[in-house]
């Protein structure tokens, strides 16, 4: 598949260490914390869980007012399900709202059923799930329907919807609707058996109990970071072009991540994006192993994006939801650091250079003019204070020799931001400033322009 320039792909993401290839296995079944109504600030972080327990693989549909979301089986309940009004205060519903499985699924416990995909029918609202074949032997997927959100949802028909065998099966349903058609996207189960994990696209009925015609593959794990896997599909359309996001990895470890690729039209191609959208790393460590995404409209008309992660304690991956914004199409998340390269700024009076270390592989040097200035174009989903991480290397000496720090100039939107003061690191010995900055929704200029003494610059992220 052919790679985007880092121009084109919004210089979007960070660097992330690759991992060994691990099979996709059973999900996992903490039990739950007691079933109350979880109360984070109204305003949370969002590296603060919204609910902070075990709610994998969420699923969000708005029905009148209310969010319900979905999430992977637990402590005996096939499918999870919790209420909320603004995405924020959660209420978890102590009811399997997936009671039955279909005749198709292996009666063994456990029922390895996860990754609900909820969606309104016109008639009442449908459940796709994934489970394992009693058959063959490989994670399917399989419907049920219900005359309300809350359920109880019951299965439709004797086998599974879609149960590509000899591809590995098929998991992680995703629904999405265009010109009166809708689409099931799901991943073929490959990784269970030395074979590619493809990303799908499928026509089916409008109550998605049935295909109506043959898959189409969109994407493949074919880089580094995805360690050899990717899953859980998410497709929206904005700003005219099509997005879709997907998780990749060992969802056991740290280095389970989300990804995402554009396109022009609905089936494809599709490009990915150089880096990860959301890892470990993008949010400081905060957050480990973000995956599982889902992209819901939330109040005020606002794009919100819902995952799990392990947060404070490691051995359960909670709910969270930040908000995303489409910078020209490509996403971007609030909180998750996004990576603009300081070669790929608006250099003046400066020098681009091959550089060891640096991100890219090039920096930005010799700021040493009175008027020379690298200025970024950054995006912030949404108005607020954000953090700017400069990545920098200082060699500058004194009058006498000495190591000495040195000082760039920082505006934003040309109004003066401060002073950036840099300690001494050597040339090519790339350190990191942290500085709190306020940014509105929308694109942003960052400039940072020669101070005192010298400083070269490898690139910014924004948080």
């Amino acid at each position: 598949m052919p790679r985007a320039t880092p121009a084109q792909m919004l210089q979007a993401a960070v660097a992330h260490t690759p991992q060994a290839t691990t099979p996709h296995a059973p999900r996992a079944t903490t039990p739950p914390t007691p079933q109350a109504a979880h109360h984070p600030p109204r305003h949370p972080s969002p590296t603060i869980p919204v609910l902070d327990q075990e709610f994998a693989d969420p699923d969000v549909v708005a029905v009148g007012g209310v969010y319900h979301a979905y999430a992977t089986n637990v402590a005996g309940r096939n499918v999870q399900h919790a209420t909320s009004t603004d995405l924020v205060h959660w209420t978890v519903d102590d009811k399997d709202v997936l009671p039955v499985l279909g005749d198709w699924v292996r009666p063994d416990p456990p029922h390895d059923v996860w990754a609900p995909e909820v969606f309104d029918n016109g008639d009442g609202f449908t459940l796709q799930y994934t489970a394992r074949d009693r058959v063959g032997g490989r994670q399917c997927i399989g419907a049920a329907v219900a005359l309300s959100p809350g359920g109880p949802f019951r299965p439709v028909g004797g086998a599974a919807l879609v149960c590509p065998t000899e591809a590995g099966g098929a998991i992680d349903a995703s629904s999405y609707t265009e010109n009166g058609t809708r689409h099931l996207l799901w991943k073929s189960d490959g990784n269970c058996c030395g074979l590619d994990t493809w990303l799908h696209i499928q026509p089916v009925t409008w109550d998605g109990t049935r295909v109506t015609g043959e898959p189409v593959r969109l994407l493949k794990q074919d880089r580094d970071w995805e360690g050899g896997l990717i899953e859980a599909p998410t497709l929206v359309k904005r700003d005219g072009r099509y997005v879709l996001l997907y998780s990749a990895g060992d969802y056991r470890t740290a280095e389970y991540a989300t990804g995402w690729a554009v396109a022009d039209h609905l089936t494809g191609p599709y490009v990915k994006g150089d880096e990860p959208l959301l890892t470990t790393r993008s949010f400081a460590g905060a957050i480990g192993g973000p995956g599982g995404q889902d992209i819901v409209t939330g109040p005020k008309g606002r794009d919100r994006i819902l995952f799990h992660g392990r947060g404070a304690d490691p051995s359960r991956r909670a709910l969270f939801v930040a908000d995303i914004g489409f910078a020209d199409g490509r996403p971007v998340v609030r909180g998750s650091k996004t990576l603009y390269e300081a070669e790929l700024a608006r250099v003046h009076r400066a020098v681009i250079r091959d550089a060891k270390d640096a991100w890219g592989g090039r920096a930005v040097g010799h700021i040493d003019e009175p008027d020379s200035f690298v200025e970024f174009k950054v995006y912030a989903v949404s108005s607020g204070a954000h953090t700017l991480t400069i990545r920098y290397g200082n060699g500058s000496l004194d009058a006498s020799g000495a190591p000495a720090a040195a000082t760039h100039t920082l505006t934003i939107g040309g109004a003066p931001a401060g002073v950036i003061p840099y300690p001494y690191t050597g040339w090519d010995a790339w350190q990191q400033r942290e500085v709190p900055v306020e940014l509105r929704e929308g694109w942003n200029t960052v400039r940072l322009s020669k101070g005192d003494r010298y400083t070269e610059l490898d690139a910014v992220q924004v948080a």
